[in-house]
């Protein structure tokens, strides 16, 4: 009963309230903070303020590799987080694009200012990986 009470706590404290979400904001060609592991405050957006028509449900992070110099710029690196919105099956995972000259890899995540971090972690994991060990302890219990 112990471990149930601890889940719903748990559970409870995952949950976002209201419908905004907040996000680091920057590109590295423009402010090369944006490519460092801990951000600074002024970098955070609260996603509701963007006037696009959408509603912004998750953050975003890119890492863009341009490898061949084209019409007179250098081959370079950067990083853009943001705001985001995403109808396809790519939500909440990382994914890889490439094409001539050039590579991105994409990531997105669900809480806030989660496209800080270079490890992009999701607590539905944490939510899982709970319920399965309270399922076990449970079953455990019952058996001897």
């Amino acid at each position: 009963m112990k471990c149930y009470g601890l889940g719903l706590l748990t559970l409870f404290g995952l949950v976002h309230y209201g419908s905004t979400i907040l996000c680091y904001e920057c590109n590295s060609a423009s402010n090369s903070m944006c490519s460092d592991a801990v951000l600074p405050d002024s970098m955070k957006r609260n996603c509701s303020d963007h006037d696009r028509g959408v509603s912004h449900t998750l953050c975003r992070k890119m890492i863009q590799h341009v490898d061949y110099g084209i019409n007179g710029h250098l081959p370079e690196s950067r990083v853009i987080r943001g705001c985001g919105w995403d109808d396809t099956r790519y939500k909440g995972v990382c994914y890889h694009r490439s094409g001539y000259g050039g590579r991105q890899e994409v990531c997105s995540c669900f809480t806030d200012l989660c496209n800080g971090a270079s490890d992009f972690s999701s607590h539905p994991h944490i939510v899982v990986s709970f319920i399965l060990i309270c399922v076990f302890k449970s079953l455990n219990n019952n058996i001897f």
